[in-house]
């Protein structure tokens, strides 16, 4: 799962890199290549996590959990720029703090 989502990081980052260039506003870029960096980073986290059991495990299901609730909000809110989805990025953050 973590290899899987480390994956989908990288092709999204890919989008960002060519195909949002032009597309979206600077701000909103720059949005989405900051997710993109905490896509990666807790994928990684997710494939050191899956190494064991007990309370690991559990964080890398919260940091499972954080990358679909944080970045997938983030990454919907910066290619279609609807603010609201910004409400549910916390609990995300949450996830991912307690991770």
């Amino acid at each position: 799962m973590g290899a899987a989502l480390c994956g989908l990081g990288v092709r999204l980052g890919t989008v960002g890199a060519h195909g949002l260039w032009g597309w979206v506003t600077p701000d909103l870029l720059a949005v989405f290549e900051a997710d993109v960096r905490y896509h990666l980073i807790h994928g990684l986290a997710v494939v050191a996590s899956r190494w064991s059991n007990g309370l690991i495990s559990l964080a890398g299901w919260l940091f499972v959990a954080g990358i679909l609730i944080f970045c997938g909000s983030l990454y919907v809110l910066s290619i279609t720029g609807v603010w609201w989805l910004g409400a549910i990025t916390p609990i995300g953050d949450l996830c991912l703090t307690v991770g």
